[in-house]
């Protein structure tokens, strides 16, 4: 059974950029959504217990488009969870400073490519910071796409753009919504941590791994336990 990840800060961390009730809808209700359908069609796929990126890539492969879009939405959300943080946090430092500076000439430039390639994105997608055999770059992906199908590159940070990650906030703005997720939301430490693993230098994000029926089975099994123990207290 795979879960529903912890956003790693409060629900009002990001406000007003992003406000406790979108995070409360778009991880709660939209994010959680994709989570329950992965786990209703990941065992008819014969996918169950494995990872959810196998899962991602399997569905893809063999053009199972219903568990691929929610498996990928469901992986896809929990990136973009932690690639922010609370306002406040520092810039790029160090090589991924330096990747930055050779693959767009600063932190504005990137910035500019960023921004003009989520708010020309038709429609619902993602817009990512990659890295691979050329360096950084920008792209985007439509609707559930997403890097883990993709070959050559590996994701620094991403940004929403479907409609209901900024709507209830920025209404139709979509590029003011990047310019000020770019600009105090975008956890470069994180995308620090994704090129250092892109280079073999630790672990790259990934899914929480599946609740095994094992798991379950004994959390059932102790429940049960405790039922009959209550009830044998209430008969004495």
């Amino acid at each position: 059974m795979y879960v529903l990840p912890d956003l790693p800060y409060a629900e009002d961390a990001l406000a007003p950029l992003m406000s406790a009730d979108t995070l409360r809808t778009h991880h709660g209700k939209h994010h959680k959504t994709y989570v329950d359908k992965t786990n209703d069609l990941a065992p008819k796929a014969g996918l169950a217990g494995k990872p959810l990126e196998e899962v991602v890539r399997e569905a893809h492969r063999k053009g199972d488009k219903s568990l691929f879009n929610n498996a990928a939405q469901a992986w896809n959300h929990a990136f973009f969870w932690r690639s922010m943080r609370p306002t406040g946090g520092k810039g790029p430092s160090g090589d991924l400073k330096s990747a930055i500076e050779s693959a767009f000439g600063g932190l504005d430039d990137l910035r500019a490519a960023f921004v003009a390639e989520g708010a020309g994105h038709f429609g619902s997608g993602w817009a990512w910071l990659v890295t691979g055999s050329d360096g950084l770059k920008v792209i985007s992906t439509h609707d559930a796409d997403d890097t883990l199908v993709k070959d050559g590159i590996y994701p620094l940070l991403v940004c929403d753009v479907w409609e209901h990650a900024y709507y209830l906030d920025h209404k139709n703005d979509r590029k003011r919504f990047l310019e000020r997720w770019f600009d105090n939301l975008a956890d470069w430490d994180f995308a620090a941590e994704q090129l250092a693993a892109a280079g073999s230098r630790g672990e790259g994000f990934r899914y929480p791994p599946p609740v095994g029926d094992a798991s379950r089975s004994k959390a059932a099994k102790d429940k049960a336990a405790k039922d009959k123990a209550g009830e044998r207290r209430a008969g004495a």
